[in-house]
């Protein structure tokens, strides 16, 4: 299942997680943890979207820090 991040309504570039292109896109394989972004430093808040673009995928956790 196809998924896309944006953080601050642009693609996450430098901040993008292991499991996601410097365009936002990723792709759900299997039931397991993914890491959608990961900012460098400074931190700082930042507005963060998951658009699924297929259905049947499901989320059940989020964890920061």
């Amino acid at each position: 299942m196809r998924f896309r991040i944006l953080i601050d309504g642009q693609a996450p570039r430098a901040a993008r997680g292991g499991d996601v292109d410097e365009q936002g896109n990723g792709t759900v394989i299997e039931q397991r943890m993914y890491q959608l972004i990961r900012p460098p430093k400074p931190i700082a808040a930042r507005h963060v979207e998951i658009e699924f673009l297929d259905s049947g995928v499901e989320a059940f956790s989020f964890t920061f820090g």
